[in-house]
């Protein structure tokens, strides 16, 4: 089987030569996703929480269109603009997952754009 890309719903420009989405063999590989409207490729810049839980909601809606929930994500990785921002991340992230939350690494990075955040994740669907 090859693999197969998946497109954000709401995504109408582009934002870089990536796919969101690929699977393969039943596992997701989402690319890193930040706070953007992805109507018009714009950054939405807000605290650390507002930019946490709308990464994390082009995450969701990536894995959706993939047939996934947000259970079947095995794995996160976290780039933070400022890592004194991690409590606030990470109280924001611990809203969003329920029951077993993925497999985790948040690490300070230098970010374009004057975002604050950027996620990405691996799933296993079915």
């Amino acid at each position: 089987m090859g693999k197969i890309e998946i497109k954000h719903p709401d995504k109408a420009v582009s934002t870089g030569a990536y796919s969101a989405g690929v699977v393969k063999n039943g596992m997701l590989f989402i690319s890193g996703q930040g706070p953007l409207d992805l109507s018009t490729g714009e950054v939405i810049s807000g605290t650390i929480e507002e930019e946490t839980l709308l990464t994390l909601s082009h995450i969701k809606k990536i894995i959706e269109a993939a047939g996934g929930t947000i259970d079947d994500i095995m794995k996160c990785t976290v780039h933070l603009e400022k890592i004194e921002d991690f409590d606030r991340f990470n109280a924001a992230y611990a809203t969003f997952f329920t029951g077993i939350r993925p497999a985790r690494t948040t690490v300070q990075s230098v970010l374009a754009d004057g975002i604050k955040i950027e996620i990405d994740a691996i799933a296993v669907l079915g």
